[in-house]
Protein backbone atom coordinates (compact mmCIF):
# COMPACT_ATOMS: atom_id res chain seq x y z
CA UNK A 1 0.00 0.00 0.00
CA UNK A 2 1.23 3.47 -0.89
CA UNK A 3 2.56 5.83 2.31
CA UNK A 4 0.20 8.39 0.67
CA UNK A 5 -2.99 6.22 0.89
CA UNK A 6 -4.33 5.62 4.48
CA UNK A 7 -6.65 3.12 5.17
CA UNK A 8 -8.20 4.26 9.17
CA UNK A 9 -9.13 1.48 10.69
CA UNK A 10 -12.03 1.73 13.47
CA UNK A 11 -12.11 0.25 16.59
CA UNK A 12 -13.10 1.27 20.54
CA UNK A 13 -9.59 0.97 21.29
CA UNK A 14 -8.83 3.81 18.59
CA UNK A 15 -12.12 6.15 18.47
CA UNK A 16 -12.23 7.34 22.22
CA UNK A 17 -15.95 8.85 23.31
CA UNK A 18 -16.99 12.25 22.65
CA UNK A 19 -15.34 15.30 24.78
CA UNK A 20 -12.54 12.49 26.08
CA UNK A 21 -8.68 12.17 25.47
CA UNK A 22 -6.68 9.99 25.14
CA UNK A 23 -4.17 9.79 28.07
CA UNK A 24 -1.11 8.40 26.38
CA UNK A 25 -1.41 10.51 23.25
CA UNK A 26 1.71 12.93 23.13
CA UNK A 27 0.87 15.53 20.36
CA UNK A 28 4.55 16.91 20.74
CA UNK A 29 5.97 13.01 19.65
CA UNK A 30 8.69 13.39 16.92
CA UNK A 31 7.70 10.38 15.85
CA UNK A 32 4.17 11.21 14.67
CA UNK A 33 3.42 12.60 11.57
CA UNK A 34 1.07 15.44 11.02
CA UNK A 35 -1.44 13.13 9.48
CA UNK A 36 -1.56 11.42 12.50
CA UNK A 37 -2.56 14.43 14.83
CA UNK A 38 -5.12 15.27 12.45
CA UNK A 39 -6.36 11.73 12.28
CA UNK A 40 -6.48 11.58 16.42
CA UNK A 41 -8.45 15.11 16.48
CA UNK A 42 -10.81 13.80 13.94
CA UNK A 43 -11.22 11.07 15.91
CA UNK A 44 -11.88 12.93 19.40
CA UNK A 45 -14.47 15.04 17.50
CA UNK A 46 -16.49 11.69 16.69
CA UNK A 47 -15.02 12.26 12.66
CA UNK A 48 -14.56 8.91 10.73
CA UNK A 49 -12.09 9.18 7.67
CA UNK A 50 -13.54 6.56 5.53
CA UNK A 51 -11.31 7.13 2.69
CA UNK A 52 -8.38 9.28 1.66
CA UNK A 53 -6.18 8.69 -1.09
CA UNK A 54 -4.13 11.97 -2.73
CA UNK A 55 -5.01 12.74 -6.40
CA UNK A 56 -1.23 12.09 -7.36
CA UNK A 57 -0.20 8.89 -4.77
CA UNK A 58 3.72 9.64 -6.67
CA UNK A 59 4.89 13.03 -6.66
CA UNK A 60 5.76 15.35 -9.76
CA UNK A 61 4.65 12.97 -12.51
CA UNK A 62 4.03 14.71 -16.10
CA UNK A 63 0.14 14.54 -15.65
CA UNK A 64 0.65 16.38 -12.20
CA UNK A 65 2.91 19.62 -13.73
CA UNK A 66 0.53 19.20 -16.46
CA UNK A 67 -2.47 20.05 -13.90
CA UNK A 68 -0.18 22.64 -12.35
CA UNK A 69 0.82 24.77 -15.53
CA UNK A 70 -2.93 25.17 -16.53
CA UNK A 71 -3.76 26.25 -12.58
CA UNK A 72 -0.85 29.03 -13.12
CA UNK A 73 -2.00 29.58 -16.52
CA UNK A 74 -5.69 30.74 -14.90
CA UNK A 75 -4.10 32.47 -12.60
CA UNK A 76 -1.50 34.69 -14.31
CA UNK A 77 -5.01 35.36 -16.48
CA UNK A 78 -6.56 36.06 -13.76
CA UNK A 79 -3.63 39.36 -12.56
CA UNK A 80 -3.79 40.06 -16.01
CA UNK A 81 -7.52 40.59 -16.20
CA UNK A 82 -7.59 42.33 -12.80
CA UNK A 83 -4.81 45.08 -14.34
CA UNK A 84 -6.09 45.08 -17.27
CA UNK A 85 -9.57 46.75 -15.62
CA UNK A 86 -7.33 48.91 -13.22
CA UNK A 87 -5.27 50.44 -16.19
CA UNK A 88 -8.61 50.22 -18.18
CA UNK A 89 -10.81 52.58 -15.46
CA UNK A 90 -8.26 54.54 -14.82
CA UNK A 91 -6.22 55.90 -18.04
CA UNK A 92 -8.97 54.81 -21.17
CA UNK A 93 -10.51 57.75 -22.19
CA UNK A 94 -13.94 57.70 -20.84
CA UNK A 95 -15.52 61.25 -21.20
CA UNK A 96 -18.51 61.24 -23.87
CA UNK A 97 -17.73 62.64 -27.18
CA UNK A 98 -19.65 62.16 -30.84
CA UNK A 99 -18.61 59.92 -33.16
CA UNK A 100 -16.69 56.77 -32.95
CA UNK A 101 -14.00 56.98 -30.79
CA UNK A 102 -12.45 54.71 -27.79
CA UNK A 103 -14.73 56.34 -25.56
CA UNK A 104 -17.41 54.41 -26.72
CA UNK A 105 -15.19 51.22 -25.72
CA UNK A 106 -15.09 52.21 -22.60
CA UNK A 107 -17.59 50.07 -20.40
CA UNK A 108 -16.81 47.23 -22.65
CA UNK A 109 -13.51 47.00 -22.20
CA UNK A 110 -14.20 46.71 -17.99
CA UNK A 111 -16.66 44.12 -18.58
CA UNK A 112 -14.33 42.22 -20.68
CA UNK A 113 -11.42 42.38 -18.20
CA UNK A 114 -13.99 41.55 -14.98
CA UNK A 115 -15.47 38.75 -16.99
CA UNK A 116 -11.85 37.21 -17.35
CA UNK A 117 -10.60 37.94 -14.24
CA UNK A 118 -13.99 36.29 -12.67
CA UNK A 119 -14.10 33.33 -15.04
CA UNK A 120 -10.28 32.50 -14.77
CA UNK A 121 -10.21 33.01 -10.83
CA UNK A 122 -13.26 30.50 -10.43
CA UNK A 123 -11.70 27.87 -13.11
CA UNK A 124 -8.30 27.82 -11.41
CA UNK A 125 -9.75 27.42 -7.63
CA UNK A 126 -11.98 24.45 -9.17
CA UNK A 127 -9.46 22.87 -11.18
CA UNK A 128 -6.83 23.01 -8.00
CA UNK A 129 -9.53 21.43 -5.96
CA UNK A 130 -10.60 18.84 -8.41
CA UNK A 131 -7.50 17.86 -9.85
CA UNK A 132 -4.95 18.42 -7.00
CA UNK A 133 -6.73 17.98 -3.73
CA UNK A 134 -6.72 14.32 -1.89
CA UNK A 135 -9.91 12.15 -2.05
CA UNK A 136 -11.02 12.31 0.90
CA UNK A 137 -14.96 11.39 2.55
CA UNK A 138 -15.49 11.80 6.09
CA UNK A 139 -18.29 10.72 8.88
CA UNK A 140 -18.85 13.31 11.86
CA UNK A 141 -21.25 13.19 14.36
CA UNK A 142 -22.21 16.77 15.80
CA UNK A 143 -21.07 17.39 19.71
CA UNK A 144 -20.51 20.03 22.07
CA UNK A 145 -16.57 19.67 22.80
CA UNK A 146 -14.71 21.82 25.83
CA UNK A 147 -11.14 22.49 23.92
CA UNK A 148 -7.85 21.87 25.76
CA UNK A 149 -3.90 22.63 25.25
CA UNK A 150 -4.37 19.15 23.50
CA UNK A 151 -7.12 19.83 21.38
CA UNK A 152 -5.81 23.10 20.14
CA UNK A 153 -2.86 21.74 18.69
CA UNK A 154 -4.49 19.10 17.15
CA UNK A 155 -6.89 21.82 15.96
CA UNK A 156 -3.91 23.54 14.41
CA UNK A 157 -2.16 20.28 12.77
CA UNK A 158 -5.28 19.68 10.98
CA UNK A 159 -4.85 23.79 9.53
CA UNK A 160 -1.21 22.98 8.55
CA UNK A 161 -2.16 19.93 7.55
CA UNK A 162 -4.86 21.70 4.59
CA UNK A 163 -1.79 23.53 3.60
CA UNK A 164 0.15 20.18 3.47
CA UNK A 165 -3.07 19.19 1.00
CA UNK A 166 -2.89 22.07 -1.07
CA UNK A 167 0.49 20.84 -2.19
CA UNK A 168 1.61 24.65 -2.14
CA UNK A 169 4.94 24.18 -0.73
CA UNK A 170 6.29 22.18 -3.06
CA UNK A 171 4.63 23.53 -6.21
CA UNK A 172 6.55 26.74 -6.47
CA UNK A 173 4.84 27.54 -10.05
CA UNK A 174 1.25 27.64 -8.38
CA UNK A 175 3.06 29.47 -5.59
CA UNK A 176 4.09 32.38 -7.95
CA UNK A 177 0.94 32.35 -9.80
CA UNK A 178 -1.17 32.59 -7.19
CA UNK A 179 0.94 35.72 -6.05
CA UNK A 180 1.00 37.62 -9.26
CA UNK A 181 -1.94 36.39 -10.39
CA UNK A 182 -4.23 36.93 -7.14
CA UNK A 183 -2.73 40.36 -5.84
CA UNK A 184 -4.22 42.22 -8.32
CA UNK A 185 -7.99 41.68 -8.31
CA UNK A 186 -7.30 43.46 -4.60
CA UNK A 187 -6.56 46.56 -7.19
CA UNK A 188 -9.95 46.07 -9.15
CA UNK A 189 -12.14 46.93 -5.63
CA UNK A 190 -9.17 49.85 -4.73
CA UNK A 191 -9.84 51.02 -8.64
CA UNK A 192 -13.34 52.83 -7.50
CA UNK A 193 -11.65 54.74 -5.26
CA UNK A 194 -8.44 55.96 -7.02
CA UNK A 195 -10.32 56.40 -9.89
CA UNK A 196 -12.51 59.08 -7.77
CA UNK A 197 -9.65 60.71 -7.11
CA UNK A 198 -8.34 61.27 -10.55
CA UNK A 199 -10.52 64.57 -11.40
CA UNK A 200 -11.84 66.92 -8.77
CA UNK A 201 -15.31 68.24 -9.63
CA UNK A 202 -14.54 71.58 -8.47
CA UNK A 203 -12.00 72.15 -11.06
CA UNK A 204 -13.57 73.55 -13.20
CA UNK A 205 -16.72 73.47 -10.70
CA UNK A 206 -18.69 71.35 -13.28
CA UNK A 207 -21.57 70.21 -10.61
CA UNK A 208 -22.69 73.77 -10.14
CA UNK A 209 -22.25 75.29 -13.38
CA UNK A 210 -24.43 74.86 -16.53
CA UNK A 211 -24.26 76.91 -20.64
CA UNK A 212 -25.05 79.55 -18.74
CA UNK A 213 -22.19 80.42 -16.85
CA UNK A 214 -21.08 83.24 -17.34
CA UNK A 215 -24.25 85.36 -18.03
CA UNK A 216 -23.93 88.52 -16.07
CA UNK A 217 -26.37 91.84 -16.55
CA UNK A 218 -23.42 93.52 -18.70
CA UNK A 219 -23.20 90.15 -20.93
CA UNK A 220 -26.07 88.55 -20.92
CA UNK A 221 -26.71 84.62 -22.46
CA UNK A 222 -29.83 85.11 -24.67
CA UNK A 223 -31.91 81.92 -24.28
CA UNK A 224 -32.80 80.39 -27.95
CA UNK A 225 -34.99 77.65 -29.21
CA UNK A 226 -33.77 74.18 -31.14
CA UNK A 227 -32.62 76.12 -34.11
CA UNK A 228 -30.99 78.54 -32.55
CA UNK A 229 -33.28 81.57 -32.85
CA UNK A 230 -33.81 83.92 -30.21
CA UNK A 231 -37.09 84.45 -28.66
CA UNK A 232 -39.30 87.24 -27.84
CA UNK A 233 -41.95 87.14 -25.22
CA UNK A 234 -44.93 87.31 -27.81
CA UNK A 235 -43.69 84.32 -29.46
CA UNK A 236 -44.76 82.41 -26.21
CA UNK A 237 -48.23 81.94 -26.18
CA UNK A 238 -50.12 83.04 -22.40
CA UNK A 239 -50.35 79.29 -20.58
CA UNK A 240 -47.71 77.96 -23.04
CA UNK A 241 -44.15 76.89 -22.33
CA UNK A 242 -41.31 75.90 -24.65
CA UNK A 243 -37.91 74.12 -24.19
CA UNK A 244 -34.52 76.95 -24.65
CA UNK A 245 -31.48 76.67 -24.28
CA UNK A 246 -27.83 79.04 -23.78
CA UNK A 247 -27.02 80.39 -26.91
CA UNK A 248 -23.59 79.05 -26.99
CA UNK A 249 -21.30 76.59 -29.17
CA UNK A 250 -22.98 72.81 -28.14
CA UNK A 251 -25.58 74.69 -26.54
CA UNK A 252 -27.51 71.48 -27.50
CA UNK A 253 -25.23 68.78 -27.07
CA UNK A 254 -24.49 66.63 -24.41
CA UNK A 255 -21.75 68.73 -23.51
CA UNK A 256 -24.46 71.23 -22.02
CA UNK A 257 -27.00 68.46 -21.04
CA UNK A 258 -28.17 70.45 -17.84
CA UNK A 259 -28.56 73.59 -19.86
CA UNK A 260 -32.35 72.61 -21.17
CA UNK A 261 -34.51 75.19 -19.63
CA UNK A 262 -38.47 75.30 -19.62
CA UNK A 263 -39.58 78.80 -20.61
CA UNK A 264 -43.38 79.48 -19.23
CA UNK A 265 -46.07 81.68 -19.92
CA UNK A 266 -47.97 82.46 -17.38
CA UNK A 267 -51.57 84.11 -16.92
CA UNK A 268 -51.42 87.70 -14.99
CA UNK A 269 -53.01 86.05 -11.70
CA UNK A 270 -50.89 83.21 -11.74
CA UNK A 271 -47.51 85.56 -12.49
CA UNK A 272 -48.60 88.34 -9.69
CA UNK A 273 -48.89 85.59 -7.46
CA UNK A 274 -45.52 83.97 -8.30
CA UNK A 275 -43.83 87.63 -8.37
CA UNK A 276 -45.45 88.12 -4.43
CA UNK A 277 -43.14 85.07 -3.32
CA UNK A 278 -40.38 86.08 -4.92
CA UNK A 279 -40.44 89.02 -3.46
CA UNK A 280 -41.27 87.69 0.23
CA UNK A 281 -37.73 86.02 -0.98
CA UNK A 282 -35.68 89.10 -2.23
CA UNK A 283 -36.20 87.55 -5.44
CA UNK A 284 -38.19 89.55 -7.67
CA UNK A 285 -36.43 90.65 -10.02
CA UNK A 286 -35.96 86.68 -11.97
CA UNK A 287 -38.90 86.97 -14.25
CA UNK A 288 -39.26 88.71 -17.26
CA UNK A 289 -42.61 90.02 -17.18
CA UNK A 290 -44.98 87.17 -17.17
CA UNK A 291 -42.32 84.61 -17.89
CA UNK A 292 -40.22 82.32 -16.16
CA UNK A 293 -38.05 79.84 -16.80
CA UNK A 294 -37.16 76.82 -14.87
CA UNK A 295 -34.72 73.88 -15.36
CA UNK A 296 -36.29 71.13 -17.10
CA UNK A 297 -33.96 68.61 -14.85
CA UNK A 298 -35.92 66.69 -12.18
CA UNK A 299 -34.20 67.11 -9.09
CA UNK A 300 -35.19 63.38 -8.17
CA UNK A 301 -33.35 61.26 -10.55
CA UNK A 302 -32.36 63.88 -13.50
CA UNK A 303 -35.19 62.90 -16.05
CA UNK A 304 -36.90 66.10 -18.23
CA UNK A 305 -39.75 67.36 -16.18
CA UNK A 306 -41.60 68.97 -18.57
CA UNK A 307 -45.60 67.80 -18.52
CA UNK A 308 -47.00 71.60 -18.04
CA UNK A 309 -50.58 71.22 -16.57
CA UNK A 310 -51.70 74.60 -17.71
CA UNK A 311 -54.68 74.57 -15.26
CA UNK A 312 -53.29 73.49 -11.92
CA UNK A 313 -49.85 75.14 -12.94
CA UNK A 314 -48.29 72.30 -12.45
CA UNK A 315 -44.86 70.83 -13.72
CA UNK A 316 -44.55 66.56 -13.80
CA UNK A 317 -41.77 64.83 -14.43
CA UNK A 318 -42.97 61.44 -16.21
CA UNK A 319 -40.77 58.91 -14.66
CA UNK A 320 -41.24 58.86 -11.21
CA UNK A 321 -44.21 61.21 -11.24
CA UNK A 322 -42.98 64.29 -9.34
CA UNK A 323 -44.81 67.29 -9.39
CA UNK A 324 -43.72 71.11 -8.82
CA UNK A 325 -45.91 73.59 -8.44
CA UNK A 326 -44.78 77.09 -10.68
CA UNK A 327 -46.43 79.53 -9.13
CA UNK A 328 -44.81 78.62 -5.57
CA UNK A 329 -40.90 78.65 -7.13
CA UNK A 330 -41.36 75.31 -8.35
CA UNK A 331 -41.30 73.72 -4.76
CA UNK A 332 -42.04 69.87 -4.84
CA UNK A 333 -45.43 68.78 -3.82
CA UNK A 334 -45.61 65.77 -4.64
CA UNK A 335 -43.37 62.72 -5.72
CA UNK A 336 -39.93 61.81 -4.85
CA UNK A 337 -38.73 65.41 -5.11
CA UNK A 338 -37.55 67.03 -2.41
CA UNK A 339 -35.80 69.94 -3.53
CA UNK A 340 -37.25 72.35 -6.06
CA UNK A 341 -36.63 73.27 -9.49
CA UNK A 342 -34.04 76.09 -9.90
CA UNK A 343 -35.31 79.02 -11.38
CA UNK A 344 -32.98 80.92 -14.25
CA UNK A 345 -33.02 84.78 -13.63
CA UNK A 346 -34.25 86.29 -16.67
CA UNK A 347 -34.71 89.64 -18.20
CA UNK A 348 -35.12 91.96 -21.95
CA UNK A 349 -32.16 93.01 -23.77
CA UNK A 350 -31.78 96.42 -25.73
CA UNK A 351 -33.61 94.21 -28.57
CA UNK A 352 -36.33 92.93 -27.06
CA UNK A 353 -35.01 89.32 -26.83
CA UNK A 354 -35.33 86.99 -23.79
CA UNK A 355 -31.78 86.69 -21.99
CA UNK A 356 -30.56 85.08 -18.93
CA UNK A 357 -28.70 87.46 -16.83
CA UNK A 358 -26.80 84.81 -14.96
CA UNK A 359 -26.59 80.98 -14.61
CA UNK A 360 -28.87 79.26 -11.56
CA UNK A 361 -27.89 80.58 -8.68
CA UNK A 362 -28.12 76.76 -7.50
CA UNK A 363 -27.17 73.23 -8.32
CA UNK A 364 -29.61 71.92 -11.18
CA UNK A 365 -30.76 68.13 -11.19
CA UNK A 366 -30.20 65.28 -8.71
CA UNK A 367 -28.74 65.94 -5.73
CA UNK A 368 -25.02 65.34 -4.60
CA UNK A 369 -23.20 64.39 -1.56
CA UNK A 370 -20.93 67.83 -2.10
CA UNK A 371 -24.17 70.15 -2.63
CA UNK A 372 -24.64 72.54 -0.18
Amino acid sequence: MSTHERTLPAGPAQVPAHGTSTVDFDPADPELTRFDLVREGARRDGVEIVHYRPKFPVPGTKQEKRVERTIAFLFTLTGLGALGFVVAYIWWPFAYTPGSNLAKLYTPVLGFCMGVMLLSIGLGIITWAKKLLPDEISVQDRHDQDPDETERALTGATMLNMVDELGIKRRPLLRRAALLGLAPVGLVAAAPLIGGLIKDPHHPDVLFQTGFAGASDDKPIRLVREDRTPIRPEEVSVGGQMTVYPDIDGYNTNEHADSPTLLIHLRQEDADTLRSKLAARGNAQRMAGNLVAYSKICTHAGCPASLYEQQTNRLLCPCHQSQFSITDNAEPIFGPATRKLPMLPIKLDDEGYLVAKSDYTEPVGPGFWERP
